[in-house]
């Protein structure tokens, strides 16, 4: 393949649009002549015609719309913290001497650490282990320290 000597001078300056590829805008509301005048392609009268006309979203033609007919329920605390959680039979299984968050998460015990870490109380210790997290439950405190264990709120 031949590579003629333009194209290896060809710099980002030199670059332009392709012939005829260019549209100009509808210029609307510019005299009789431009076929776009007077009304400005809208019609004549009528709601689309007025500035600001036109209906909003979710509207359903005078009926009631969906977001007015649904009940509302409930209340979402946007301040509410979210723990990822883990429980004391898990911990076992792994058999480590020290827990945290970022061991629990190389090992892939958990996803995300999201708010933070807490250890919840189903199962037992067999062998004594240090658990740093945010938050553990009254019984997995109590289970940890019973096997001779440790407990770190970080």
């Amino acid at each position: 393949m031949r590579i003629s000597r333009e194209w290896i001078d060809l710099r980002l300056s030199d670059l332009s649009v392709g012939k005829g590829s260019g549209k100009k805008p509808k210029r609307v509301g510019r005299g009789v002549g431009s076929g776009h005048g007077k009304t400005s392609g809208r019609g004549h009268k009528g709601q689309k015609a007025r500035s600001g006309g036109g209906k909003g979203a979710g509207f359903e033609g005078g009926q009631m719309p969906l977001h007015r007919r649904l009940p509302k329920r409930g209340f979402k605390n946007p301040f509410k913290k979210e723990y990822s959680v883990i429980n004391l039979k898990t911990i076992n299984e792994v058999s480590l001497p020290l827990v945290t968050p970022q061991v629990l998460l190389e090992k892939g015990l958990i996803r995300k650490i999201k708010d933070g870490l807490k250890i919840l109380g189903d199962g037992e210790l067999r062998a004594p282990v240090t658990v740093k997290a945010h938050a553990f439950s009254a019984s997995a405190k109590e289970k940890i320290l019973r096997a001779g264990g440790s407990v770190e709120i970080i």
